[in-house]
């Protein structure tokens, strides 16, 4: 069943080998195996400025995929410089849709959160500046997340990627203006919560994602994820809110396709 979107996911040679030399091989075989479980697009997501030039880079492979690109500084990255990853933004690649991933992550804190603040808020700017998207990465900080974006304005277009927060938070999210992207955490036996938070996300502020390779979904979990398994969790969403999952497709698709403004193909 083909016309899924693959809101999030990390396909940059850090995860797969994309070297010339291999000939892009594992990236090729991953788009394959994802056109042949009926994806149709990918969001390839930036976290620091190398990933994020490669993340534009995989948008020029030819594929059955079609590929888009976000640059952004992960939260875990917060303490290096954001001017390269702006230089990206503002140099107006085609296939670039979004600033992130960006936001805050109180749960490892691989950066200190003053850094992680500041480094937030500096891409909701730009993110303004440039008319873009804005994905959001959000771990055990969502009372600091929501204060800085209602600061400094939230994004027309803002998706929280990965949610994984109880049903106040998926309320909050929507509250302020956010769309709600799932992952395959919803199918760990331990995520009641969010079972119950995905229940009542709106389906027109509904978007599925892998954020390969991790997180796979069950039956998947322990494995390298990849965006073939997309489908996995929106057939998950769909039994969870007792609807067809031909429904989830087209509506995630179609939120996924007013957040980011897809180009077209061609461009």
């Amino acid at each position: 069943m083909s016309g899924w979107t693959d809101a999030h996911c990390h396909l940059q040679s850090h995860f797969l080998d994309t070297s010339k030399e291999s000939g892009g091989g594992e990236l090729g075989a991953t788009l394959a195996r994802a056109h042949a479980a009926g994806v149709d697009r990918v969001v390839v997501v930036g976290t620091d400025a190398a990933s994020s030039a490669e993340a534009l880079d995989v948008t020029k492979v030819t594929s059955p995929v079609e590929l888009y690109a976000t640059v952004g500084l992960h939260p875990h990255d917060a303490k290096e410089d954001l001017a390269p990853v702006a230089a990206l933004a503002r140099a107006g690649h085609p296939r670039l849709v979004a600033i992130g991933e960006c936001g805050l992550d109180y749960f490892y804190e691989h950066s200190p959160r003053t850094q992680q603040r500041r480094a937030f808020s500096a891409q909701i700017a730009l993110a303004h500046e440039l008319d873009l998207a804005l994905v959001v990465h959000a771990r055990d900080a969502f009372d600091d997340l929501f204060a800085i974006l209602l600061s400094e304005g939230v994004p027309p277009r803002t998706v929280i990627h990965c949610f994984t927060g109880t049903p106040v938070d998926a309320e909050m999210c929507l509250a302020i203006g956010c769309d709600v992207s799932i992952a395959g955490v919803v199918t760990f036996k331990n995520a009641e919560l969010l079972r119950e938070a995905v229940r009542l996300v709106p389906l027109d502020r509904l978007h599925v994602e892998t954020d390969s390779p991790f997180l796979a979904p069950v039956p998947f979990r322990g494995k390298t994820n990849e965006p073939a398994h997309v489908a996995v969790v929106g057939r998950f969403v769909a039994d969870l809110r007792d609807i067809d999952v031909e429904t989830v497709r087209d509506a995630t698709a179609a939120n996924s396709a007013r957040l980011f403004r897809f180009p077209t193909p061609s461009s």
